[in-house]
């Protein structure tokens, strides 16, 4: 698939990214590749393969919550940004 100029353009346009003129070579070989790739993949033979979903037997496993003294709170409160009352204070998060 060939891509152009302002093909590229177009997309970076609807992905509202501003690309430099010294940059827009760059990225249409980036994209060209990709696309390539894309294509090969979509070309890869699958007959005759069957379909595997959740083939990975792995799952979640879960330690036990429990609370931990630290033995050195200074250590490891050295490296908080802020503290209040021995403990890491952070932003509000909401």
């Amino acid at each position: 698939m060939e891509v152009t100029r302002e093909d590229l353009l177009h997309i970076a346009k609807l992905a509202n990214l501003t690309i430099k003129e010294e940059e827009i070579d760059k990225y249409l070989l980036n994209l060209k590749d990709i696309l390539n790739f894309a294509n090969i993949v979509n070309k890869a033979p699958v007959e005759g393969l069957k379909e595997t979903i959740g083939s990975n037997t792995n799952y979640n496993v879960f330690r036990k919550d429990e609370i931990v003294e630290f033995e050195d709170k200074e250590l490891l409160l050295q490296n908080a940004p802020e503290q209040e009352q021995n403990m890491f204070k952070i932003p509000k998060v909401i």
